[in-house]
């Protein structure tokens, strides 16, 4: 029998849409919302790579209900997830054994949580998903966009990953190619550096006089508490301790439910230590007594962890291109300071879909959006990042400790003024570019996790429900397989033993030497390899459709 790779492959199959919206998250299913409530009568499917609508949805999440008031005004009768309004809202700067309350007065008003609702993401969109569907949208969960459909320099749609691949790449039994989803346009919603959006980027030269983006990593996990200790509607951030002050980062404890506490950690990914673990700062940072307290009696039932944009107003790239735009957090629209990016994700997919109609009805096709980039300029968005444009940077030169009252004095003049006494700062370097050798770095000792409040990194992928077809190629593409023994251990340790949270990447003593070994399986889907390795040797793509996390009430 001949080899199934030398045989001709099948036809790909084709189907053609007004709208092709790739990801199913806050952004993707805005966008389609607002698209069918302007053209009922027009075509729209949203690919999602999770097995279904949620399943790959991570945050923290306080939800500020601005964009979902204009999407849909009725959420509330419509039974809309958010039934946690925000009743205490607390700040503290952490030291080893104490937590200094920061009172709110010393912050401008666009840092108050006052109207915003403690929420699940991840049961938001499924919320979502079902109103999209009422509207004639069809959602295709477990269908990854593995590849661009690119057409004479214009996007003309996107093509799912091809099934039934076996890890060493010849085809099995099962194997089924991939389908064209073609579209008049195609808007991008794959989140925090999406594969797919990421080569748009390079290909239209979309960042060209942009700030780069900046990240962060955020580990989160779901806690069920004791009655006595569950305060609905507590919202707690802080910063300090376990990190050093030149390492940016903070706790977040939201209590939302009748006995959920939502526990998280983010450390931002320009930090200069090689040897820091930010899966492990996170499990430190539990120790607190503060927060010891907090949790004891508890139960962890979940975990979870993905990659964030931090790089707000001067990192927002150009949004649109030929056939298509990039919205919600593939193009960064977080903002920082406030911890909040979904109310701005969401907005940003309502502008792209209406930018997309206006052109349908007026005849055109798979022409550049200007008018997105245009209405994104003038909004409400483009503010909300203006406002808090100066935070990340300071944070980055000062350190945590100086920082702080620099950044509120920054986010009141711009709030009072409309003007910042430090003009517009740049961000410099990218993140994988910020480590130090690891000869030049101090080691950090970390304590041995106990079982209770305390983890293991498998242990805590074991909450994520993460699953991935075994015999599939590997996901985490190596450009050069010799660089993480050959540099990046000399140089730096090999950091990706330590910044990935999910325990995916291992560097093997056997008696011919150390051995980079990649568990694919264990793959959470945070980004952070593609985003930190100082190499930039490793690139994140789908894997086969369905596969990686299954998040529940994240």
């Amino acid at each position: 029998m001949a080899d199934p790779q030398e045989e001709p492959a099948p036809a790909r199959e084709s189907m053609d849409y007004d709208l092709v919206i790739v990801g199913g998250g806050p952004a993707g299913l805005s966008a389609a919302i607002r698209f069918k409530q302007l053209m009922p009568e027009g075509s729209v499917c949203i690919l999602e790579k999770g097995s279904e609508i949620g399943a790959h949805i991570l945050s923290g999440a306080v939800l500020d209900p601005r964009a979902l008031n204009e999407l849909i005004p009725d959420w509330k009768a419509k039974g809309a997830p958010l039934d946690t309004p925000v009743t205490d809202d607390r700040f503290c700067f952490f030291t080893r054994t104490g937590a200094i309350s920061i009172p709110h007065f010393l912050f401008p008003p666009l840092m108050s949580n006052k109207g915003n609702y403690i929420v699940s993401l991840s049961n938001l969109c499924k919320w979502l998903g079902q109103q999209a569907e009422s509207l004639g949208v069809e959602i295709y969960p477990g269908f990854p966009a593995h590849d661009l459909l690119i057409e004479n320099g214009v996007v003309k749609g996107v093509i799912t990953g091809d099934l039934g691949v076996a890890k060493d790449g010849h085809h099995k039994d099962s194997f089924t190619p991939g389908m064209e989803l073609r579209g008049k346009y195609t808007l991008f919603a794959e989140g925090a550096r999406g594969s797919l959006s990421k080569q748009l980027g390079a290909i239209f030269r979309l960042h060209e006089g942009r700030e780069p983006q900046k990240f962060g990593i955020g580990l989160k996990e779901l806690w069920e508490l004791p009655p006595g200790r569950h305060k609905k509607g507590l919202v707690l951030h802080g910063m300090g301790w376990p990190l050093s002050n030149d390492t940016g980062g903070g706790l977040f404890v939201y209590h939302w439910g009748e006995n959920f506490c939502s526990i998280g950690f983010v450390v931002h990914l320009n930090y200069r230590n090689p040897w820091l673990d930010p899966f492990l700062e996170f499990q430190r940072a539990k120790t607190h007594p503060a927060i010891a307290r907090m949790l004891e009696g508890g139960k962890r039932i979940g975990y979870g962890a993905r990659a964030i944009t931090e790089g707000g107003a001067q990192s927002v790239p150009k949004l649109s291109f030929p056939g298509g735009a990039l919205i919600g957090c593939s193009a960064g629209f977080v903002n920082l300071p406030r911890i909040k990016g979904s109310h701005n994700a969401m907005k940003t997919g309502m502008l792209a879909a209406e930018a997309a109609a206006a052109a349908l009805k007026a005849g055109r096709t798979a022409d550049t959006l200007e008018a997105y980039d245009t209405a994104y300029a003038k909004s409400w968005v483009a503010e909300d990042l203006r406002l808090v444009r100066n935070a990340k940077p300071l944070w980055s030169r000062l350190g945590s400790v100086v920082a702080l009252p620099f950044i509120g004095l920054d986010l009141w003049t711009n709030q009072l003024f409309g003007l910042s006494l430090f003009g517009t700062l740049r961000h410099g370097k990218p993140d994988f570019a910020c480590l130090d050798k690891a000869s030049d770095a101090q080691k950090i000792v970390y304590p041995k996790p106990d079982g209770k409040l305390t983890f293991d990194r498998l242990s805590s992928v074991f909450l994520s429900n993460t699953n991935h077809e075994e015999d599939q190629p590997v996901h985490l593409v190596l450009r050069d397989p010799a660089v993480p023994i050959s540099l990046n251990l000399p140089e730096y340790g090999e950091p990706a033993q330590r910044y990935c949270p999910a325990g995916v990447y291992e560097v093997v003593e056997e008696g011919s030497g150390p051995r980079f070994q990649i568990n694919a399986q264990n793959c959470v889907h945070c980004k952070t390899c593609d985003i930190k390795d100082p190499s930039q040797n490793i690139t994140w793509v789908t894997p086969e459709g369905g596969g990686g996390p299954n998040y529940v009430n994240m």
